[in-house]
């Protein structure tokens, strides 16, 4: 009798611990839609000079006058910056009295070969001395030549300790101070030339279709609102940045405005190519990652009502990257319900209950 009320007691017992299925996690999703327009190819990218030089010393000294600042209009030909001369004049010094001296040489020489050429008329002189004279004077005229060259070799450096822009542009760096010994061809200012703006981006793969050379393009400035300017496409990176993987792209402003300035950030929206799908806008929120592949969490039905389903990572196509909104021109079907906030908290094959957004307004597709 002992032994039968135990093993009720303990069957009573395993009963008990039986617990219930947990219920489906809470997760905030909407069934998104297309938004009716081809998706446009885009890429953002910056505002940059078409051409920029450093300006830098043909020599080696002593910087001891700067004459523009960061920022400045310079001209054509306008002097920026000197270097001490002192060193320079004193090498054109010395050159100078070396091509004196070989000057007076060869005055000497060429007296002394009109005398040996006279005696040797004459036959006064052998003829072996004749040529020795001959000699003289050819290696004091090839010296006295050496001497110019040197000379003008010396005032040419004596002018490179003036630095002076070879184009008209604004300073858009300053990189030596007064002061400072700098090195032939160390860089002292960095020069972006007037006339030509470039929009430089950095383009996917996905965006090489757009991307020939002599097709338009829309540019839209963020620091410009209402304001649009065309561009041509004018160079594309042959390979791919090793690390990056993106293609350097620059597209020229035919007609920029003066309020449009370096480094101001561009969206470039390529005319007449579009996709064949149409896109699903969603906040960026909703954006996960399958390993390098950008995806999203999709709520599959089959659960015990129409609120609840399963969660499935599915990799997408992003055609746009907007402040807080991407447009996913791949990958989602019309009414696919996504999940929006959240994403980095649930795992695939969870049970979920579907609910609908505080502010709806905020993630409409």
């Amino acid at each position: 009798m002992a032994l039968a009320l135990c093993g009720a007691i303990a069957l009573a017992g395993c009963h008990q611990t039986e617990t219930a299925a947990p219920a489906p996690r809470p997760v905030v999703a909407v069934a998104v839609h297309p938004d009716g327009r081809p998706a446009l190819a885009s890429l953002p990218g910056e505002v940059d000079a078409r051409y920029s030089t450093p300006l830098s010393f043909r020599v080696a000294g002593k910087i001891v006058d700067r004459q523009v600042r960061l920022g400045d209009t310079v001209k054509a030909g306008q002097i920026v910056a000197h270097l001490d001369p002192e060193d320079l004049q004193k090498n054109v010094a010395s050159a100078q009295a070396q091509l004196d001296a070989a000057q007076h040489q060869l005055v000497y020489a060429k007296q002394q070969l009109d005398r040996d050429t006279a005696q040797a008329q004459e036959k006064l002189i052998a003829p072996a001395q004749l040529e020795q004279t001959q000699n003289a004077y050819a290696s004091a005229a090839a010296q006295r030549d050496q001497a110019q060259q040197q000379l003008a070799l010396a005032k040419n450096q004596l002018q490179y300790t003036t630095l002076a822009a070879d184009h008209a542009g604004f300073i858009t760096a300053e990189d030596a101070d007064t002061g400072q010994n700098v090195s032939a061809g160390q860089a002292v200012y960095h020069l972006a030339w007037s006339g030509d703006i470039d929009i430089v981006g950095d383009a996917p793969e996905s965006a090489l279709a757009a991307l020939a050379v002599g097709r338009t393009a829309t540019i839209t400035l963020p620091a410009l609102p209402g304001k649009r300017f065309t561009a041509r496409v004018r160079e594309v990176s042959p390979a791919a940045d090793p690390q990056s993987r993106t293609y350097r792209t620059k597209l020229t402003l035919e007609a920029p405005s003066p309020d449009v300035r370096l480094g101001m950030t561009a969206d470039v929206a390529f005319d007449g190519v579009t996709n064949d799908a149409h896109p699903f806008t969603l906040p960026a929120t909703a954006l996960f990652h399958d390993g390098t592949d950008p995806a999203v969490w999709i709520v599959r039905p089959g659960g015990a009502t129409s609120s609840t389903g399963t969660l499935e990572l599915r990799r997408v196509q992003v055609s746009r990257y907007d402040e807080r909104t991407v447009s996913v021109s791949a990958g989602l079907n019309d009414g696919d319900r996504v999940v929006l906030q959240g994403v980095h908290t649930v795992s695939a094959g969870e049970k979920v209950r579907v609910m609908a957004p505080l502010h709806p307004e905020d993630f409409a597709s």
